[in-house]
């Protein structure tokens, strides 16, 4: 269960609003508006705080609930602006278009590459097939896990395909996400961008039937996570 002891509102007042914001994509100024037609008078700078510190946790409880996925990979990244200069959100989803695994990343490197296949594979298994696009960081990330699996001694390695069409559908899953941040009218810090987007991630699994709701609405299976 999250703990909400030291806010000065009410969870049924946190977790609308955490949800409203990561789900719709509304400017912070027009979520201030919203929740004040409600009668509920919160600053911009309190909305903010909540996200950055809600919305990553109950990302993490989503991660820990979402359904079973294919080991069929699609991985790639698409671009994301922060504080006027662009970042690298890598993103994979499954051949059926269910979300893995993500993360924002400064730089689009083998660095940040293999930091994201380690991530996806300790929270998902290792996959039978992964495709990438013409990436040489992708690519190169990809062989050094099959490296490692070798020396492992595992006998199983991952099939790489680069086939830019069988990415069709990630490609189509980046645009919702892209529509999402695209109103929220810019991000000022690097970790705040982090936590925003976990959130709008997890909201995005919901919509898509990742988390067991077993009759819930969207909003009831968000508030659920959080205990």
């Amino acid at each position: 269960m999250i703990d909400f002891k030291g806010v000065h509102y009410p969870k049924s007042v946190i977790l609308p609003a955490v949800f409203f914001y990561v789900r719709y994509g509304v400017s912070y100024r027009d979520l201030e508006e919203i929740l004040a037609e409600r009668g509920v008078s919160v600053d911009r700078a309190t909305l903010n705080r909540w996200v950055v510190k809600f919305a990553p946790l109950i990302a993490d409880r989503a991660r820990a609930r979402k359904r079973p996925t294919a080991k069929s990979w699609r991985v790639d990244e698409t671009h994301i602006k922060v504080k006027g200069r662009w970042t690298y959100l890598y993103r994979a989803v499954d051949r059926d278009g269910q979300t893995l695994d993500f993360m924002l990343s400064n730089r689009r490197n083998l660095t940040a590459t293999r930091r994201f296949f380690k991530r996806a594979i300790a929270s998902n298994s290792l996959p039978d097939r992964v495709v990438i696009d013409k990436s040489g960081a992708n690519l190169a990330g990809l062989q050094a896990v099959n490296v490692i699996l070798k020396f492992t001694g595992t006998g199983h390695t991952v099939e790489v395909r680069q086939v830019k069409y069988l990415n069709n559908i990630l490609e189509q899953d980046h645009r919702f996400i892209k529509r999402i941040t695209r109103t929220m009218m810019g991000f000022k810090a690097f970790h705040s961008a982090a936590a925003t987007i976990v959130g709008i991630e997890t909201a995005h699994m919901i919509r898509k039937g990742q988390i067991p709701a077993n009759g819930a609405s969207a909003f009831q299976t968000f508030a659920k996570l959080a205990g």
